[in-house]
C-alpha cells in the first residue's frame, strides 16, 4: 500500500484521508448501533408476542432450527439468541470480505458494496415480514465493509510509525463512537415517541449518508489494487516465520474475548435486565433504555483525552506501556462495569427497582474499557500483520466479536436459571480471568514475535529480491 507522507497530513496531524474513514464510519456505525440498540428490546415487547411473531415470513423454520441446536428457548432466551447470533455473524463475514477486498476488488469498491447492501437491510428492518431476511443483508453488507474501511485507515501509514499508526486509530475509533453514541439516542428516542420503525427507518438514511462521505474521501485513501494486479512486481511469499507471527497474532485476540464477552452482554441481557429492573425516570422525564447504549460510546469519547494524558506517564522511561499491558486494564475495567450491574441487580432484589445510577456507572465503565482495549487491538494488528495477508488479518480482528456475540447469546440462557445477582458476577469472573491470562502470556508472547519480525523482515527481503530478479530475467 502506498503510504501518506508527513507532508500531506491535514487532519489533526494526520493523513487526510483518516478524516473521511472516520466520518465515514461515524455514519455507518450510528445506523449499525442505532438498530442495534432497538433490536432485542424490540424483540422481546412486541416482534417476538402472540399475534405479531406469525407476520414474520420464515420464523417458524428458523426457531426451529435454532432450538435444535440450543435447546427449548423461552421468549427471552430466543430474543437474546437471536441477538447473539445477528451480534456475533456481523463480525464473522468481514473475513470473507477482507478476501474479496485482497484479492479481487480491493477495499474501495468492497466497501461500496457492503454500504449498498446495508442499506437495503435498514430498510427491511422496516417491515415485520422481512426481519429475517433484514437481518441477513446486514450481516452480508457489514461483512463486505467493515474490516476493510479499518484497514485503509492503517496503509496510509509508513513502516514503523507505531505511535502515529496508534493516534490514526484512536480518531478512527472516536469517530465510530461518535455514530455509536447519536445512533441509539435518537433512534431510541424516535422509537419511544413514534414506534419501532421510526427508529429503524432513521438508521436506513444514514447509511446513505455513510455512502455520501466515502465516496467524497476517495482520492484521498492508499492504493488498494489487489496483491495479484499491482504492476510493481510479484508479492513477496508468506514464509515459515510469518505464519508463526500470525498463530501469535491470533493468541492475543484469543486473549481479548473475556472481556469483550461481558462488553457484549451489555446490549444484550442488559438492556433487558435495565426495561425491566430499573427505575428510569429522571429530571428529563423517563430515559429511554437505547439510551445507555448511547452513554456506552459517549464515554469512548470523553475517555481518549485521559487515555492520550494517562499512558505516557504510567510508562517507564516516558515510553506508553506495551500493547497486552493496556489491554490488561481494560479486562479490569470491564469487570468493575460488570460489578455494579451486580450491585444493581443486588438492590432490586431487594424488592423494588435499582437506581438508575447503577447502569449509568456501569455503560460508562463498559465504554471506558473499550477504548483502552479496541484501537490498541486494531493498531496492534494492523502492526504485526504480514502484507500479503494483512487486510484479512484486520478482518480477523473482528472474529473476536463473532465469538463474543454468538457467546453472549448462549450465556444469555443462564439469565433466569442464576438470577440478576449471579448472572453479572458471572461476568465480573470472566473479564477478571482474562486479566490474569493476559499477563501471565504477555512477557512470553512479546519476546517471540519480536524475535519473529526481525528474522521475518530479512527473509521477505531476499525473497522479494529473488522474484525480481526471477522477473528480470524473464524480460
Amino acid at each position: 500500500m502506498t503510504a501518506t507522507t508527513y507532508a500531506e497530513r491535514t487532519f489533526l496531524g494526520q493523513p487526510v484521508g483518516v478524516a473521511y474513514l472516520a466520518m465515514t464510519e461515524a455514519w455507518e456505525r450510528f445506523s449499525f448501533y442505532g438498530m442495534r440498540a432497538l433490536l432485542v428490546l424490540y424483540m422481546v415487547q412486541e416482534l417476538l408476542l402472540p399475534g405479531q411473531i406469525e407476520n414474520v415470513a420464515g420464523m417458524d423454520g428458523y426457531r426451529a432450527v435454532i432450538e435444535s441446536i440450543f435447546g427449548p428457548l423461552s421468549t427471552q432466551a430466543f430474543a437474546s439468541q437471536t441477538f447473539g447470533l445477528y451480534s456475533g455473524f456481523v463480525y464473522f463475514t468481514p473475513m470473507f470480505g477482507g478476501l474479496i477486498a485482497d484479492r479481487w476488488l480491493g477495499a474501495r469498491k468492497t466497501v461500496l458494496a457492503g454500504i449498498v447492501l446495508m442499506t437495503m437491510g435498514h430498510a427491511a428492518m422496516v417491515f415485520d415480514t422481512s426481519f429475517l431476511l433484514a437481518l441477513l443483508l446486514l450481516v452480508l453488507g457489514s461483512g463486505l465493509l467493515k474490516g476493510n474501511v479499518a484497514a485503509q485507515v492503517g496503509h496510509l501509514y509508513p513502516a514503523g510509525e507505531e505511535v502515529e499508526r496508534a493516534r490514526g486509530y484512536t480518531i478512527f475509533s472516536t469517530g465510530i463512537n461518535i455514530g455509536a453514541t447519536l445512533g441509539p439516542f435518537i433512534c431510541g428516542l424516535l422509537a419511544q415517541i413514534y414506534g419501532w420503525h421510526y427508529g429503524f427507518g432513521l438508521a436506513g438514511i444514514m447509511m446513505v449518508v455513510a455512502a455520501g462521505v466515502y465516496i467524497a474521501g476517495w482520492k484521498h485513501f492508499a492504493d488498494d489494487t489487489p496483491h495479484h494486479k499491482r504492476e510493481t512486481g510479484p508479492a513477496a511469499p508468506m514464509t515459515r516465520n510469518d505464519w508463526f507471527i500470525v498463530a501469535f497474532i491470533v493468541i492475543v485476540l484469543l486473549l481479548s474475548l473475556p472481556q469483550f464477552l461481558a462488553f457484549d452482554q451489555g446490549a444484550n441481557v442488559g438492556m433487558i435486565w435495565v426495561a425491566d429492573h430499573v427505575d428510569l425516570t429522571s429530571f428529563l422525564g423517563t430515559v429511554p433504555v437505547p439510551w445507555f447504549s448511547s452513554e456506552d460510546a459517549l464515554a469512548s469519547i470523553l475517555i481518549v483525552p485521559f487515555l492520550l494524558w494517562f499512558w505516557p506517564r504510567v510508562g517507564r522511561g516516558g515510553k506508553e506501556p506495551n500493547d497486552l499491558t493496556k489491554m490488561s486494564v481494560g479486562a479490569v475495567v470491564m469487570a468493575l462495569s460488570m460489578l455494579a450491574l451486580a450491585a444493581g441487580a443486588m438492590q432490586a432484589d431487594g424488592g423494588g427497582k435499582a437506581s438508575i445510577l447503577w447502569p449509568v456507572l456501569a455503560f460508562f465503565l463498559s465504554g471506558a474499557s473499550f477504548m483502552f482495549t479496541w484501537p490498541v487491538l486494531l493498531s496492534f494488528v494492523s502492526r504485526r500483520a504480514p502484507a500479503p495477508v494483512n487486510a484479512l488479518m484486520m478482518a480477523s480482528v473482528y472474529l473476536t466479536a463473532f465469538m463474543t456475540g454468538i457467546g453472549s447469546g448462549w450465556l444469555a440462557r443462564f439469565y433466569e436459571p442464576l438470577g440478576m445477582t449471579g448472572f453479572w458476577l458471572l461476568h465480573v469472573g470472566i473479564s477478571i480471568g482474562g486479566c490474569v491470562l493476559i499477563l501471565l502470556l504477555a512477557p512470553m508472547i512479546r519476546r517471540k514475535l519480536d524475535a519473529l519480525e526481525v528474522v521475518s523482515t530479512a527473509e521477505q527481503e531476499t525473497a522479494a529480491e529473488q522474484l525480481l530478479g526471477e522477473g528480470e530475467a524473464l524480460r
